[in-house]
C-alpha cells in the first residue's frame, strides 16, 4: 500500500528535522556547507511567521519543504524548496509547489518568482515543466516567474 503524501504548515516541533532536510540537500548540491549562509533556518517559525512554510510528510517522516515569502503586495517568492534525496521523482516537489502556488493565489499575488543555481539542470527543468518561465540569468543563478493573472 502506498502511503499518501500530505502537505501541512510548518510546526515548531519539527524545526530540527526540517532544518536537517534542507541542509542535507544543500550539502548534496554544493559538497559542503557554509553555516553562515542559512540563518533563516535557525528559527523557521520566527523567520517565516508572516509567510507560508509547508512541510511534506509521508507517514510520520518529513520528506520535503517549501516556503512562499511576500516580496511586495503583488509578488511572492518561493524559497527553501527541498525534497529528501531518496524521495525525489515521486511528485513530492510538484505537490509542494502546487500548494505554494495556491497559497499565493489566496494571498492575491499576481506573480510568483524564484531562483535557482544555473548548474542545477534538473531543478531548472522541473520549474519549466511546472509552468514557470525564465526571466533572466545572473551571477550563476536562473530567475523564474509565474503569472497568476
Amino acid at each position: 500500500m502506498v502511503t499518501p503524501i500530505v502537505i501541512l504548515p510548518f510546526q515548531p516541533e519539527n524545526q530540527e528535522d526540517v532544518k536537517k532536510l534542507i541542509l542535507a540537500g544543500l550539502v548534496e548540491h554544493w559538497g559542503k556547507l557554509d553555516p553562515t549562509k542559512n540563518p533563516d533556518l535557525n528559527d523557521i517559525a520566527k523567520t517565516y511567521a508572516q509567510d507560508v512554510f509547508f512541510v511534506a510528510w509521508e507517514g510520520g517522516k518529513i520528506v520535503g519543504t517549501g516556503a512562499l515569502v511576500q516580496r511586495t503586495d503583488e509578488i511572492g517568492e518561493i524559497v527553501r524548496m527541498s525534497v529528501a534525496k531518496e524521495m525525489r521523482l515521486k511528485g513530492i516537489g510538484k505537490l509542494i509547489l502546487q500548494s505554494l502556488i495556491q497559497a499565493g493565489q489566496s494571498k492575491g499575488y499576481r506573480n510568483i518568482i524564484l531562483e535557482t543555481t544555473s548548474t542545477w539542470n534538473e531543478v531548472i527543468e522541473f520549474y519549466l515543466r511546472c509552468g514557470f518561465q525564465i526571466t533572466h540569468e545572473q551571477d550563476g543563478d536562473v530567475y523564474f516567474k509565474m503569472d497568476l493573472g
